[in-house]
């Protein structure tokens, strides 16, 4: 019976592709991908560099891989990985990496280093090795069908209390409509809201939406705690459910790492192309402006700001559309340093906001979003993603920072002419 730790080097040795193999070989450790991330820079600890963070992986690729490596194995120069070290990275490569993927952006000579993490928590979770907030909210996911467990008894009155605040018929599994918006647990729950805006959109736009019975949950925890298996169930959820409402597009909600998740990742994951279109709340949004069928009065006066999601615009490109929204009613937007594809992390993406372990370490890196709405002097911080919201609000609070955090998509419906 193998060990823990052999069950985790066979499983590293199955993630370890060409492009994995040819990263580890093209590094030259010039330390500008630490530079680069954000739990690095306001820590100052190296063990936070990234591409350090796959340094068990990186050893079982030049041990076994490597003609110089076997070679050391052969010789008794070289050791295996051993459970000891893996349990010692574990909290690395899930509590201080958010997938944010601006360290890949740094590299010169281009390594995808969000990539070979992703390889690095598929072989870490099917060896066992992973925090129990991420695992907890995987079992629920697929269960349930909501990582927080949110019900479908739960999204109905949620979706009830949407209408009455609204006035206006919120459908569910409507078949043959123009958009299918998905959601996340967090948007049920704490921002309902979001479904309110997205109703009133759609009403004032003259185009039809739903929401799905099966088809709810945007987000993926199978990406963010490295199961390809359980993240390619959960995106055949989605499409079977699309497939049986028959819409022309599905939309992301205001959550980045689902748009990657469904958008890009997703026809890989199932083996095939979808029948219909997939699109980012915010490019909607942005599609129907340019259409002129978006109408907005007033405008808001305060000083105000937007955090980039960050899966949004440096997976996603979305980079533009929010901007084009923002100008029609904000009189006072300003960029915060390091503006879109270059934006910091708000610090929980990835799966760390799942995982409490990380919480300390989490708000001690919010010091970088401080310090860029120091710098601007804000009252307003605009955003997204319901996650992002989440982690801002919770940054700002700790900071004692008195910053209003809204939801993009809910301040243009505010504006929406009558």
């Amino acid at each position: 019976m193998s060990t823990p730790a052999e069950r985790a080097s066979n499983a590293f040795l199955e993630q370890i592709d060409r492009p994995t193999a040819a990263f580890f070989e093209s590094c030259v450790h010039c330390g500008m991908c630490a530079h680069a991330c954000l739990f690095y820079t306001e820590t100052g600890d190296p063990q936070y560099t990234p591409i350090h963070k796959l340094e068990p992986m990186r050893r079982v690729w030049e041990r076994e891989l490597t003609l110089f490596g076997r070679v050391k194995k052969w010789l008794g120069l070289s050791r295996p990985v051993s459970e000891e070290e893996l349990k010692a990275w574990e909290p690395l490569v899930y509590d201080s990496c958010t997938l944010c993927g601006r360290c890949s952006l740094a590299c010169p000579v281009g390594n995808d280093i969000v990539y070979m993490v992703r390889k690095m928590r598929e072989g870490m979770a099917a060896a066992g090795y992973a925090p129990d907030g991420l695992k907890q909210a995987s079992i629920r996911a697929v269960r349930v069908g909501s990582p927080m467990g949110v019900t479908l008894q739960a999204l109905k009155a949620q979706i009830a209390h949407a209408e009455k605040d609204v006035g206006l018929k919120i459908p569910l599994d409507q078949e043959g409509a123009d958009y299918l918006l998905l959601l996340s647990s967090a948007e049920i729950m704490q921002f309902p809201e979001f479904m309110g805006a997205a109703a009133r959109v759609f009403s004032k736009a003259g185009v039809s939406g739903t929401l799905g019975c099966t088809a709810v949950e945007a987000p993926n925890s199978g990406i963010q705690i490295g199961s390809s298996d359980i993240a390619a169930q959960l995106v055949q959820r989605i499409v079977e459910g699309a497939e049986k409402l028959k819409v022309k597009t599905v939309i992301s909600p205001e959550c980045g790492h689902a748009y990657i998740a469904l958008r890009w990742e997703g026809p890989n994951l199932i083996g095939r192309p979808y029948p219909f279109a997939v699109q980012h709340i915010l490019e909607v949004l942005d599609e129907l402006r340019a259409a002129g069928k978006l109408q907005t009065e007033g405008m808001e006066d305060a000083k105000l700001t937007f955090h980039d999601p960050c899966q949004l615009v440096r997976r996603g490109g979305v980079v533009e559309q929010p901007r084009n929204l923002l100008r029609m009613v904000a009189s006072n937007f300003v960029e915060m340093e390091d503006p879109g594809i270059y934006n910091w992390c708000c610090g929980g993406g990835g799966g760390v906001s799942s995982n409490e372990r990380a919480d300390p370490l989490r708000l001690k890196v919010f010091s970088r979003k401080k310090h860029q709405l120091d710098k601007l002097g804000v009252s307003t911080l605009v955003t997204a993603c319901s996650n992002c919201r989440n982690m801002l609000e919770e940054g700002l609070e700790h900071n004692h920072m008195q910053v209003n955090v809204l939801s993009l998509t809910e301040m243009l419906a505010e504006h929406l002419k009558e």
